[in-house]
């Protein structure tokens, strides 16, 4: 058990999901338009909540990822007292501008629909910036702690059981699987929160997966070519774009 994952990254993960789920509640609250305050209570009860969940699912995530040879390599890296700087500079540029690229792309493609549902993309708007920029942490590390760290380590080790390559690695069929379809359960996981604000139809469905896919592709082949860190950095960015930079030039210009 001491040596089936890191559990001083365990840990530091754990504590930021968790910090990350109480940051997003001002966002969550007022884009679904709530009238409940935040209390010592309920932050309390989402703290606990979450912390059972991201318990879980980063256990089974770091344990998972190790098999099959993915995971968090600088962080890994400097936890055991290695220099890893070189490393997070070559993945900082690149990641920034990825998650830049799929915020913009995720605006573009979202515009017919601001169209075809207009009243869903004016409650997407309303959240003030710092709330966006709070909610932005929960995106970038619990989203890609589950999504990425879980979900797609989870269905690369099932292929990885079914079919593997010559030299005992994941194939790269298994791997666009599992970041195809946790992109799809990306966009499906967002519609809850929707079903608030507008009905489901067949149209927000398609919406919801198309919007979040974009990003969650982008993210799953980060996580795969250069490790979580740089998912994270990039979803980080582009929730910055989308509810930090795009609401302030409306804001500004519009």
């Amino acid at each position: 058990m001491k040596n089936l994952i890191n559990w001083k990254l365990f840990f530091i993960l754990l504590a930021s999901c968790v910090i990350a789920s109480l940051l997003v509640l001002p966002y969550a609250l007022e884009l679904t338009s709530s009238e409940n305050e935040i209390t010592a209570i309920s932050l309390i009860l989402v703290a606990v909540q979450n912390l059972v969940l991201f318990a879980v699912v980063i256990f089974l995530g770091l344990l998972l990822s190790k098999q099959i040879g993915m995971g968090l390599p600088i962080l890994q890296g400097a936890l055991k007292g290695e220099n890893k700087t070189k490393e997070l500079k070559a993945i900082l540029l690149p990641s920034v501008s990825w998650g830049a690229i799929a915020g913009v792309l995720i605006i573009l493609f979202s515009l017919p629909f601001s169209h075809w549902i207009p009243e869903l993309s004016s409650s997407e708007a309303a959240p003030a910036v710092w709330k966006g920029f709070l909610a932005s942490f929960y995106g970038g590390i619990a989203e890609e702690v589950l999504l990425r760290l879980f979900v797609v380590s989870l269905i690369v080790w099932l292929t990885f059981k079914i079919k593997k390559t010559a030299d005992g690695c994941p194939t790269n069929l298994g791997i666009w699987l599992a970041i195809i379809l946790s992109s799809i359960l990306f966009g499906i996981g967002h519609l809850p929160a929707t079903a608030q604000i507008v009905p489901l139809t067949g149209l927000v469905v398609v919406r919801a997966i198309l919007l979040n896919g974009i990003g969650g592709i982008i993210f799953g082949w980060l996580y795969w070519k250069k490790g979580l860190e740089s998912a994270i950095i990039a979803h980080f960015s582009t929730d910055i774009v989308l509810h930090v930079i795009t609401p302030t030039v409306i804001l500004i210009f519009g």
